[in-house]
């Protein structure tokens, strides 16, 4: 691979440049914000899980804002293993906290996902049609969290309904990113902004949906 090679893959990017992708870089500060929200919510400083998903989506707006501006095969590595990140400590603290497995068991969910990932990517690649296959992987994380919140809804109902409204978010945000080529002739800015700030709000209140299960959890000793 060639890490300095050019990379042109929305709408708004019309050439090279560090400012070809205005609204697309300066969107990024939506991670930002949402991080530092995240971080300073109440009794985070006692999980040391929401703390680090927090610092994790500061990398995530940090490593997107370099894939926008940049715009080469090395910002798309930061802008990508950050979220990467984000999704497999979110699963680890899921299996551990949500399904209360142990620290064994809740890894190799995590090591589960790759395959899980993969299985589902081919089937969208082979079903739908390329605009959408090109979001396979962030389609597989919309399913995996939708699974998690229907399985949770009897169990821990306000965390089940916590995940489901962060599945629609996403679902929302996906949308905006499949959207932004095919609708580029028709409105040249693109889409792509709005899956800056819908992701933004969806992690943030995903971490949301964790610490606050987690300080319920402190309340009733469990």
């Amino acid at each position: 691979m060639t890490w300095t090679r050019y990379i042109d893959g929305y709408c708004e990017r019309l050439e090279p440049g560090l400012w070809a992708e205005p609204v697309n870089a300066v969107t990024n500060l939506a991670f930002l914000v949402a991080a530092v929200v995240a971080w300073t919510r109440p009794g985070m400083a006692s999980l040391p899980l929401a703390r680090a998903l927090a610092a994790v989506l500061f990398l995530i707006g940090i490593g997107s804002g370099l894939f926008h501006t940049v715009a080469q095969a090395w910002s798309a590595m930061a802008d990508v293993l950050p979220i990467l990140g984000f999704i497999l400590l979110y699963i680890y603290a899921a299996n551990r906290h949500y399904l209360g497995l142990p620290g064994w068991q809740s890894g190799v969910g995590v090591v589960l996902f790759f395959p899980y990932a993969a299985a589902v990517g081919y089937a969208i690649g082979a079903l739908l049609p390329p605009a959408v296959a090109g979001s396979s992987a962030y389609i597989s994380v919309w399913l995996l969290i939708a699974l998690y919140g229907v399985f949770l809804l009897r169990r821990l109902p306000d965390v089940g309904r916590g995940l489901l409204i962060g599945a629609v978010i996403l679902g929302l945000s996906i949308t905006a990113r499949i959207l932004d080529v095919p609708l580029c002739g028709a409105w040249p800015l693109g889409t792509h902004f709005l899956w800056h700030i819908l992701n933004a709000v969806m992690l943030a209140w995903m971490i949301e949906v964790y610490r606050r299960h987690r300080l319920a959890e402190g309340r009733t000793g469990r």
